[in-house]
């Protein structure tokens, strides 16, 4: 999730155990360092490369092995700093950096984008699709717990904060595997059945979805909502052709410099990748877009039949946020 969150999640889970001798301020600054250390990977990129850096996101500084390295760096960093103005020992350090550091991973894993829990065992990209990648329900409850934990000087606050979240973010379980429900039903009225089917919440809440499933070679977009009465709306969208190299590229050769960015933006994008009907040498990522039901994905590869032994792909952002768009989104 969004910066913010991950800082106030290690803070709450650093200041839940905080002894009454340790300075709540200097523990909130330590968990809230480590709780948003891990996306240090940001820094990681390579010019010539442009798939470097969302390769390297989320990889292996959220890896779960990697939580004791993580609290360990960050307590390293503290306690050279701090350690004669707080004189608890480096061992409090960091167990609580590393109590913050947990929180980074598990809180990624709840959104879509994908998340290397398992590295280095595996490179899949865990997705739980339960949690938008900002939510200011989580700022609030998160915010009141640590501000209450360091204004009180009491633990139950940062706890119970750190609670609250835990039960929200559970719940975000439950609406999407209504919103899949839905979607589900939605598509065997049209008279198919999903290959397969994925939900994701869009930005600032958990319970407007957008909905794809592939069937017989297309992708199928559309928006769900599904209130946290019961009740449900559903936006339909429309659908795009999944990209076939041979059909699509026949001049693309696999083990080309581009053929082989193609694989990995097909990995990093969980195959859900399509050509651009108005620009045939963009490839986008159709898990996101600005609308629920739209199929203009935000970002994607950008191929080049004359350079695509010599250079890579490139890699474009195209937010064309409007004021329809908005108006339609609200």
């Amino acid at each position: 999730m969004d910066p913010l969150v991950q800082g106030l999640a290690g803070a709450a889970a650093a200041l839940s155990f905080r002894r009454p001798q340790e300075s709540p301020k200097f523990v909130f600054w330590l968990g809230a360092a480590a709780g948003a250390a891990a996306d240090l990977d940001v820094l990681i990129s390579s010019r010539q490369d442009p798939l470097f850096a969302i390769e390297y996101h989320r990889h292996f500084t959220h890896s779960l092995l990697f939580i004791p390295v993580g609290g360990l760096i960050v307590a390293g960093f503290f306690y050279f700093l701090f350690r004669k103005r707080f004189a608890f020992s480096f061992a409090r350090y960091f167990l609580l950096a590393t109590l913050a550091y947990a929180t980074h991973g598990l809180i990624d894993g709840c959104t879509s984008y994908g998340t290397q829990l398992y590295w280095p065992f595996s490179n899949f990209r865990v997705a739980w699709n339960s949690a938008a990648i900002i939510d200011p329900i989580v700022w609030v409850i998160l915010l009141v717990g640590c501000v209450g934990a360091v204004k009180k000087a009491s633990v139950a606050w940062a706890r119970l904060g750190a609670m609250l979240t835990v039960f929200y973010l559970l719940f975000g379980f439950v609406q999407r595997d209504r919103a899949m429900e839905f979607a589900r039903e939605k598509a065997v009225e049209r008279g198919h059945t999903p290959e397969r089917l994925t939900v994701k919440p869009t930005i600032f809440n958990n319970y407007l979805f957008r909905a794809l499933y592939e069937f017989e070679g297309r992708y199928y977009v559309d928006g769900v909502r599904v209130g946290w009465w019961g009740s449900r709306k559903f936006f339909e969208g429309s659908s795009v052709t999944k990209l076939d190299i041979k059909r699509d590229y026949p001049w693309l050769q696999v083990e080309s410099e581009q053929g082989r960015d193609l694989e990995r933006f097909r990995w990093f994008s969980a195959d859900y990748i399509y050509v651009d009907p108005r620009d045939p040498l963009f490839v986008g990522d159709l898990r996101f877009a600005l609308l629920p039901n739209d199929v203009e994905s935000l970002w994607g590869l950008v191929l080049d039949p004359t350079r695509q032994h010599s250079e890579h792909a490139g890699f474009e952002h195209r937010r064309n946020l409007t004021a329809e768009k908005q108006q339609t989104f609200w």
